[in-house]
């Protein structure tokens, strides 16, 4: 590829509230003695950063409130924000509590997320779109129906989406939720990594570096921006899966969302660290 891959993302923003804690509570039960944090997040922003700091040209597309903490971050890392509109209600929001083995558990309010309509969705130029479900399903198939290579990473899952995209981005339970799908299908498995698939036989697998796992926020974002820069970069399947569980595994070994996300020389130090004498 003569110029640097050209994605669009569209997608969630959101206000982090991340909140570290020692261990999660149980239903009922009250946890003291946390420490929070107010970070930029929401898995659109996540996955347009990530591919930024992999070399990407990246566009991002998507519906911000009254809070502008997602915007700033993006425009921080020469991500394009022209494709991002405003209201005056509120900015999505997550709920992120994360314990000291890494563990976390999530709470959206989607807030203007919930308001991106199909015509506010204009992926521009680009030589793939990446899309979540953190959006209205309308503006998920208005972005699929401009694009020449389409990623979607069925997450949260639904059962509802009918779209067949070019590459489908899964973990487990995501994979049971959407069922079976035609073309490439990249399955992230945690600690054992990931497999590619295609018209459901296997045709690539990978194992991230060992890493010690502090904060699993943000690893699948890392994933999949890896996997379809590695992609547009002319790698081969089995390249892009490496780099992309490298990428994963790098994000959950450090705090918080998008300041884990890593470069492409982090990659590389990690998959040649690894790699066998």
């Amino acid at each position: 590829m003569p110029h640097p891959p050209r994605i669009t993302v569209v997608g969630s923003a959101n206000v982090d509230l991340v909140v570290e804690c020692d261990r999660l509570p149980r239903p009922g039960e009250t946890v003291s003695d946390a420490v929070l944090e107010r970070v930029p997040g929401g898995k659109g922003a996540n996955q347009a950063l990530a591919a930024a700091r992999l070399g990407a040209q990246v566009r991002f597309v998507g519906k911000l409130g009254r809070d502008e903490l997602p915007l700033r971050a993006l425009e921080r890392e020469g991500v394009d924000v022209g494709g991002v509109v405003r209201d005056d209600g509120e900015t999505g929001t997550a709920v992120v509590l994360v314990e000291s083995g890494g563990e976390n558990v999530i709470v959206v309010a989607p807030g203007a997320n919930r308001r991106l309509s199909a015509s506010e969705v204009n992926v521009g130029d680009a030589d793939a779109v990446i899309c979540q479900l953190e959006i209205p399903l309308e503006a998920v198939a208005a972005a699929a129906a401009g694009a020449r290579f389409f990623c979607l990473n069925a997450a949260p899952a639904r059962r509802d989406v009918e779209l067949e995209p070019d590459l489908l981005v899964v973990n487990r339970y995501e994979h049971e939720v959407v069922g079976r799908r035609r073309g490439l299908v990249a399955l992230t498995l945690g600690p054992e990594g990931a497999v590619l698939l295609e018209d459901g036989q296997e045709v690539a697998r990978a194992r991230p570096p060992q890493v010690e796992a502090v904060d699993g926020t943000g690893a699948g974002d890392a994933f999949c921006a890896a996997l379809v820069v590695s992609l547009l970069e002319g790698r081969s399947r089995a390249q892009a899966l490496t780099r992309a569980c490298a990428a994963g595994a790098l994000a959950a070994s450090r705090r918080g969302a998008q300041p884990s996300l890593p470069r492409a020389d982090e990659l590389d130090a990690a998959i040649a660290e690894s790699a066998p004498p």
